[in-house]
């Protein structure tokens, strides 16, 4: 079993992005449970959403306390809660947050990607052993494609692509059903997924 834990403020998308995430585990053959856990019932309150997944029916409903993997929507609750307690030796973390230099481009997708030189990446390299390190602007990239700055998408694409646990096929294809009948903003949320996943 897999667990991922999602750590964001209320209004985020952490939930939609847990059952997104759920779903295209689904059409790969897998089973999941998503669930939220929320703290101060008040928007932009930090809050946690949890998936877990298998080959085979997930009986575990209690919170995640050893993640394989952990995506961070908002880095400013870096600095007020232990985000990397109980992370697995071997997991992958996949953090927004927005660039220190120029502007990243769309049309150069790694634009996007911080480096092992930069401040944050080395600041957050102190906090985690050998854990695999994906940090992105995320948020940006869903500035240039949604319009919005909604790092979930972009984040969910980072995703398929540093842990390899879900083929761009099938995370698309469950973003199609989580936006169907809303043409306009299906496309900016495939674009934005797409994005974040070229960004390695």
């Amino acid at each position: 079993m897999r667990e991922v834990k999602i750590y964001a403020r209320a209004g985020q998308g952490a939930i939609t992005s847990a059952v997104i995430l759920g779903q295209a585990l689904f059409l790969e053959g897998k089973y999941s449970y998503a669930f939220p856990h929320f703290g101060a019932a008040r928007m932009r309150a930090p809050m946690n959403a949890f998936l877990r997944f298998d080959t085979k029916p997930v009986r575990m409903h209690c919170q995640i306390y050893h993640p394989d993997y952990i995506i961070i929507v908002d880095p400013t609750l870096i600095d007020t809660l232990d985000c990397f307690q109980g992370f697995k030796a071997q997991g992958t973390v996949i953090i927004n947050a927005p660039k220190e230099e120029k502007k990243p481009s769309l049309d150069n997708p790694s634009s996007f990607l911080h480096d092992e030189q930069s401040s944050f990446y080395k600041k957050i390299k102190q906090k985690i052993d050998s854990q695999k390190l994906v940090i992105l602007s995320a948020e940006e990239i869903a500035q240039q494609t949604i319009g919005k700055p909604f790092a979930n998408t972009p984040l969910l694409g980072a995703f398929a692509k540093a842990t390899g646990e879900i083929k761009l096929e099938s995370l698309l294809k469950a973003i199609s059903m989580q936006f169907a009948g809303k043409k306009e903003l299906l496309e900016k949320n495939l674009k934005a997924a797409q994005k974040g996943y070229e960004v390695l």
